[in-house]
This record gives structure tokens, C-alpha cells and sequence, in this order.
């Protein structure tokens, strides 16, 4: 695959006010491989060693890795560190070309005597994203009728990034969505459910992408929103063109800048590290990520 290498290292370290007797990890830090994005390597370090160590793959298609401390310890560390080369996937895309947004709601609702859509399990409502009358209201200021599906995405995406404020520490992932679509305010993860909850609110289908952003791009210019953590976009379903992706988070469509770390239907499906732990009482969390061109 030609196109640019990028290098992510993506650090968490976790320090317990009192001893972690036992713990239980689950990550998401192997990037995906697609068809316009493959992975040369990915090296996991955890400190200390876990007594086990096992990586498969979920329901989704992630690569994730479970791992389990048994020996008494005071903080944890794990490092990601990938190398990924990510190819320009969107050079034809003409949204206007796309089909009318109802005739895809129509193609996803089921129907004895239909074959099944993969795509229809991401129309419903999940833990972290309901769907809702006044994000359907929302999302019908785009959605005309008979207006091409990618076309009424994109609009949607520059209006839900217009109309709401990219605030770092305003939001916490247990703030209820409608909460954040009221408020109008919130991080990467809120831009992308409220998104995802206006486009499943009218019958469309519609995913929750975890990744990362490069985090130095030309000299003497801003670095986009998120990069200096993970990010999260959304990808809806269009017959013909497959799942397209839109970051309203800075208002783009993901390009050789993006790098795709997981796929679920909401930020619960693919949380980067989570776990269960005894003992450990409270504790500081520092997070670091760095995405550069190889």
C-alpha cells in the first residue's frame, strides 16, 4: 500500500493512591487493518508485566488484548507504539451522487423477505447514544427530502460543528447525551454522539470511530482539534459508497491524517484502556499521545 508512514505512540500511566491488589485490562490500541490503511507493526509494553496476556479479535472486527495483574502494584503504564500507513480514500467521492437519504432509511428497515444488512445493527440506539425526537429534529434541518445522503452527512457535520463548542474537562463520558445537545459544548466523543444520535434518530446507520490525529503537521500552523489524544469521528452507511467518514469535531473528511484505531457503536464498544481493578482507592491518570509522519 502506497501512502505516507505515520508513527503513533499513545502512553497511559495510571498511579493508585493505595496498592491494586488484583486487575483485569481490556485495550483497544491495535490500529485496524483496512483497505486504506495497513499496519507495518504494533508493539504493546506494560509495566509492570501482566501474569497474562491474551489478544484476539471482537465483534467489531478490533484487535483487543486482555491482560491481568495478579501481584500487588502501585501504578500501571502502557504504551502503544505503531507504525501505519494510510492512503488517500476519498479522491472520487461526489456526495451529491449518493442515494436519497429515505430510500436508504427504507433499505435498512427490515423485511422478511429481504436479505439481511450487516450495516442495519448500527441504526438502533446503544448505551451511550439514544435516539431521540429533537435529535431527529436536528438532524431533518439537513436532511430535506430526497437529498442525497453524504451530501445531508456533510451539512449536518458543519452544522453540529458551527453550533456546538469544543471544550476540553466540560463533559465526562457518564454525561447523559441529550445533556450535551442542550448544552452545546462537550469533546471529540460528544460532537461524534450527538452525531451519531441525529443520524440514527431519522433510520440511518451510523459508527463510532476511535483513532488518533497526526500531531505535527507544516510548520507555523495549528495542529487540529484532538490531536494530542485520542480522537473520535463517526461513519455513516451509504449503499455503493460503503461507511464514509466525517470528523465534525474539525469539520473534515478524514483523510491520510486520520488513523483508524477501532470501530463499535458508541465510545463503550472501544474505549482505548478500561478495566476492573481491587483496591487502588482513587487515582491520577495521564494520557499522552503523538502521531508524526515516519
Amino acid at each position: 500500500m502506497d501512502g505516507p508512514v505515520l508513527s503513533v505512540c499513545h502512553t497511559s500511566e495510571y498511579v493508585y493512591v493505595t496498592r491494586v491488589e488484583l486487575a483485569h485490562h481490556l485495550a483497544h490500541l491495535t490500529p485496524r487493518e483496512l483497505e486504506y490503511q495497513s499496519v507495518d507493526e504494533c508493539v504493546l509494553s506494560i509495566d509492570p508485566p501482566p501474569n497474562e496476556l491474551h489478544t484476539g479479535t471482537d465483534a467489531f472486527g478490533n484487535i483487543r488484548s486482555l491482560f491481568s495483574l495478579y501481584a500487588p502494584h502501585e501504578s500501571l503504564r502502557v504504551e502503544a507504539r505503531s507504525r501505519v500507513r494510510v492512503v488517500h480514500r476519498y479522491a472520487d467521492l461526489d456526495p451529491a451522487a449518493s442515494p436519497g437519504w429515505e430510500q436508504v432509511r427504507e433499505s435498512l428497515q427490515y423485511r422478511a423477505t429481504t436479505a439481511y444488512v450487516p450495516a442495519t445493527e448500527f441504526v438502533f440506539a446503544s448505551p451511550y447514544v439514544p435516539r431521540a425526537r429533537e435529535l431527529g429534529q436536528y438532524a431533518r434541518i439537513s436532511f430535506t427530502p430526497n437529498r442525497p445522503l453524504v451530501q445531508a452527512a456533510i451539512d449536518l457535520m458543519h452544522r453540529v460543528h458551527a453550533d456546538f463548542q469544543y471544550r476540553p474537562a466540560s463533559t465526562e463520558i457518564s454525561t447523559p447525551l441529550l445533556t450535551t445537545f442542550r448544552a452545546r459544548t462537550g469533546v471529540c466523543q460528544d460532537f461524534s454522539h450527538v452525531m451519531i444520535g441525529c443520524l440514527r434518530s431519522i433510520g440511518l446507520s451510523c459508527r463510532y470511530v476511535s483513532g488518533y490525529l497526526v500531531t505535527e503537521d507544516k510548520p507555523g500552523r495549528s495542529p487540529p482539534i484532538g490531536a494530542d489524544a485520542s480522537h473520535a469521528w463517526i461513519s455513516v452507511y451509504c449503499p455503493l459508497l460503503g461507511w464514509v467518514d466525517l470528523d465534525p469535531t474539525n469539520d473534515v473528511i478524514p483523510q491520510e491524517k486520520h488513523v483508524t484505531l477501532a470501530i463499535g457503536r458508541d465510545y463503550g464498544d472501544v474505549a482505548p484502556l478500561r478495566g476492573v481493578i481491587r483496591g487502588g482507592s482513587d487515582h491520577e491518570l495521564s494520557v499522552a499521545v503523538q502521531v508524526t509522519r515516519a
